[in-house]
């Protein structure tokens, strides 16, 4: 494989090469196929395809988070990837720094069994109790639990008129990066809509409960050299960090390699990791004899 090849063999599977996603199927199959993907191009993540990129067809000219609201191919694609949220073919995980990552139902209860709560109808904990969450994020589970989804201005109502929308975003992000709630919903007018995750997905958090780490790990080690073809053992590392220790996806990295589920390939002057390619009928008919 020539790097070209790779390059290509990425456009297709991103759908950057001409060929936008449009329907709720195709943008269903897209994210089946990837696995999971960013809102937007996001330099943390060179090597994650965009839904927006998707939506357009290519990876020219796309905006960044921050002038997403001002474009309206922004809207337009983010208008159809909330189909996929509402009918739960696809989950969303808010990362710091504004990464917003939308997964394929799949796929999700590994995400769940790295970050999730492994009791996520408790409430949630506040930061002097070891937790990462916010006092005010106490507060929003406890709303979201009892009231079932609300808007961002309808919790600012429920939880008390002194918590600022800044101090509610924050929140807000504490509990979505542990997957205590997620979006459900969003209307322009409105704005998104949330809810307690246990509740939204029950089937999706009870079998990420029974995933162990490190299958979870090997899971999603798999579906991103599947969904990028191939990557350097840097750049593998580099997005499960993201989620747990560079070790742990050292360690499922080493083991895939060792059952020969995963092999290098040499492209150009790298040496890259791939899903090893099944066996050609030749040479299982050789193996068989």
């Amino acid at each position: 494989m020539t790097e070209q090849e790779l390059e290509q063999q990425r456009a297709t599977l991103w759908h950057v090469d001409g060929a936008p996603i449009r329907t709720t199927e195709e943008a269903r199959s897209f994210i089946e196929a990837v696995g999971f993907a960013v809102t937007y191009p996001e330099r943390a993540f060179p090597l994650v395809p965009s839904f927006i990129g998707a939506y357009v067809g290519s990876k020219a000219g796309l905006p960044d988070v921050r002038h997403a609201f001002a474009d309206q191919r922004a809207q337009d694609a983010t208008e159809l990837m909330v189909r996929l949220l509402r009918e739960r073919s696809a989950f969303e995980l808010g990362l710091a720094g504004d990464i917003d990552l939308i997964i394929s139902a799949q796929l999700f209860p590994y995400f769940y069994a790295l970050v999730g709560d492994r009791n996520p109808k408790a409430p949630a904990k506040i930061k002097a109790q070891g937790a990462a969450v916010s006092e005010l994020a106490v507060r929003v589970f406890e709303s979201l639990q009892k009231s079932g989804p609300m808007t961002k201005t309808q919790l600012q109502a429920a939880v008390g008129r002194d918590a600022s929308l800044p101090a509610l975003d924050r929140a807000l992000l504490e509990l979505w990066s542990i997957l205590k709630i997620t979006r459900v919903d969003y209307k322009p007018a409105d704005g998104a809509s949330w809810d307690v995750l246990y509740r939204w997905a029950p089937d999706a958090v009870k079998e990420g409960l029974n995933i162990s780490v490190p299958e979870a790990i090997s899971a999603l080690v798999s579906k991103y050299l599947e969904g990028v073809v191939a990557a350097e053992q840097e750049e593998i590392e580099q997005f499960l960090s993201h989620l747990t220790s560079r070790s742990k996806v050292r360690e499922a990295v080493n083991a895939l390699l060792a059952a020969r589920e995963l092999s290098f390939v040499t492209i150009g002057p790298k040496t890259l990791i791939q899903m090893t390619p099944p066996l050609e009928p030749q040479q299982r008919r050789r193996i068989h004899v």
